[in-house]
């Protein structure tokens, strides 16, 4: 029979993968400690590794991370996608058929 899905609060995710991080213990030994999988632990403890940054960000540096995508990127892929319609419509106006440019 299987055991249902648990959801686990972030607190209890930080303090399994900060336990991970010390190493003071043996994988077996944490999974035993907290009765999560060791895949799971080992995850959690690459997403605090990965997301240890932010910690530390100032404001103007995490404005800066969530304004989204650039005015230059935004212009970049605006031009990318006028190419590609020009080269459509040509390509489309070379073709003799009922199916071209109506």
């Amino acid at each position: 029979m299987r055991r249902p899905r648990r959801n686990h609060s972030a607190k209890f995710k930080s303090k399994v993968a900060l336990a991970a991080l010390k190493g003071d213990k043996t994988m077996a030994e944490l999974t035993e400690q907290f009765d999560v999988h060791a895949n799971q632990i080992t995850e959690w403890k690459k997403q605090l590794l990965a997301q240890s940054e932010a910690v530390f960000l100032t404001k103007a540096e995490r404005q800066a991370a969530e304004s989204g995508p650039s005015v230059k990127d935004l212009q970049a892929k605006i031009g990318q996608l006028t190419m590609e319609n020009d080269f459509l419509e040509s390509a489309l106006g070379r073709i003799h058929g009922p199916s071209a440019k109506r």
